[in-house]
Formats: structure tokens, sequence, C-alpha cells
């Protein structure tokens, strides 16, 4: 990968106009930003509260883990996914599809769920805004000290941004895949 002097970013065998570099690291990033979120939620599936004053799962062990490690592995898996939008992969279709290989993506099959999913998410920074402060009549559920609503607070206030974070990574493959007037 080289950087030029505009701050864009050239992958090798690379994408058919160059990336921002300000969207390569975002690419990079959301998965990162949902880690947190997934580790947060793997204790709650055994039984283990994290704080939340309130009862346990009901569904039995092995529903509870395996609900929060599917959830846990599609957020990564879809955290993953947005690395389409700067890498060659999202405007190709890889050369290991069968049937599909080497035919290009039409945009609009990677824009319309970009924006649906960063749409979605950035609905969830509006709730977890209302309920973290309290707006509006909006609350959290209860937890047993203020330390534990801190840091779900925080590590659920992470996840947050990842709605903005596609949107704009959306917005720039677009610019990118639209065509030339």
């Amino acid at each position: 990968m080289a950087i030029s002097e505009t701050n864009t970013l050239r992958v090798a065998g690379g994408t058919e106009r160059p990336v921002p570099l300000w969207a390569e690291r975002a690419a990079r990033l959301i998965p990162l930003i949902g880690l947190p979120v997934c580790l947060w939620r793997l204790p709650i599936g055994f039984d283990f509260m994290m704080g939340i004053d309130g009862p346990p799962m009901t569904w039995g062990r092995w529903a509870n883990v395996s609900y929060v490690v599917v959830l846990s592995l599609l957020s990564e898996t879809f955290a993953l996914l947005c690395r389409g939008l700067v890498r060659p992969w999202g405007e190709v279709v890889p050369g290991w599809v069968p049937v599909l290989r080497g035919r290009r993506v039409p945009p609009f099959v990677v824009i319309i769920p970009g924006t649906l999913g960063g749409l979605l998410f950035t609905a969830l920074l509006v709730d977890w805004t209302l309920c973290t402060f309290g707006i509006a009549g909006f609350s959290d559920g209860p937890y047993d000290n203020v330390w534990w609503h801190i840091l779900a607070a925080s590590v659920s206030g992470l996840i947050t941004l990842w709605g903005p974070l596609v949107l704009a990574l959306t917005y720039a493959y677009y610019r990118r895949r639209r065509r030339q007037t």
C-alpha cells in the first residue's frame, strides 16, 4: 500500500479509483469498535449480568450462550464486511466465488444496504444518547452501582459510532463509484 500526497490510499491490485486515507482507517476501525460490545455480552450468556440489576436470561444455559455467541459473531462479520466499501472485492466479485467471479458489483448492491445499515445504527446512537443521558423521559435499565452503569455506557457508546462511520464510508464509496459526467 502506498500513500500519495493527496491523502488517498492505493491498494495493490486495488480499487478502480483511489480510496481516501480516512475511509481506509474508518473501515479498519469499525470491527474494533464493535469488539468491546461483543466481549461485554459474552458473560451475560453465562448468567453473569455485568452489573445489570435484573433477572438473568431464562432460555437455558446453552440457548443463552449460543445466542450471545452467534450475535457477537454476526456483529463482527457485518463489521468486517464494511471493509468491502474500501477494498477491491466491494467493486469486483472475487475469483473464488463460483459463477459470479470477476463480475463488477453494481454500486446500488453495496450502497443500499450500507445506507440502511448506517441509518439503523445511527438510530441506535439516538436511542443510546436519550437513554444514557435521561433525555425526554428515556432511561437505561437499573445497574447495581454507578460504575457498572458507566462501564456499560462506555462500551455501548463505542458501537454507536458504527452508524455514522458506515454512512460516511458508504458516501465515499458512492463518490468513488459514480459515473463521471
